[in-house]
């Protein structure tokens, strides 16, 4: 069973020039689809004169969700090369958006493919890569009086708490790596008034 996966450990950015056009890369670690859209909203936002923002991602620890968007680039120029480079590395939770700056100068599709490549190589090269736990995420529901015992089991896993709420209950939100889930939850099992959910 797999463990662990590998992702980007810094979020940074590249340039790359081509005959006076500008290849501008961003590197983002993204959990979701929505993540990602609302990074290259950002970047939309703070590059507004490009002529093209390509996009390349691929989510999740099974590396089933990914995107290759070429943006009005010539079909398989940007986001294919992009996305190759994220899988040459192996790396999953990861975004690349390349923003183009045209220069006046056609740089046709072998050329578009170089740039794309280069400029995605080496943001992530630039961003270096962390081996990470595959978690599952968990909804924790309990009363205030077991509060105590719940964050020394948190503490004790070093468990990630993503969220907490309190109303007339608690409910927490904790993401256990998959290879402590047994012990976790065993742990919580012996809380009796505590109700725990896995989350999709």
């Amino acid at each position: 069973m797999q463990t662990t996966f590998q992702t980007i450990a810094n979020e940074t950015s590249c340039e790359f020039k081509d005959r006076g056009s500008r290849f501008i890369a961003y590197s983002f670690v993204v959990r979701t689809i929505e993540d990602a859209k609302k990074q290259l909203r950002m970047l939309k936002e703070l590059h507004p004169k490009a002529v093209h923002h390509c996009v390349a991602y691929r989510i999740g620890h099974d590396g089933n969700v990914y995107r290759a968007y070429d943006d009005g680039e010539p079909s398989g120029s940007a986001g294919k090369p992009m996305l190759g480079q994220i899988d040459h590395f192996g790396l999953c939770n990861v975004m690349v958006v390349v923003v183009r700056y045209f220069g006046g100068v056609l740089l046709g599709v072998p050329g578009l493919i170089n740039a794309y490549k280069t400029v995605t190589h080496d943001v992530l090269q630039a961003s270096g890569f962390v081996e990470k736990n595959i978690e599952v995420n968990y909804l924790l529901q309990f009363n205030y009086t077991l509060m105590n015992e719940v964050m020394r089991i948190i503490k004790q896993f070093q468990l990630e708490l993503l969220s907490s709420e309190m109303t007339l209950f608690c409910e927490y939100t904790v993401a256990i790596p998959v290879v402590r889930l047994e012990d976790v939850l065993q742990k919580f099992q012996s809380l009796h008034e505590l109700s725990f959910t896995k989350l999709d």
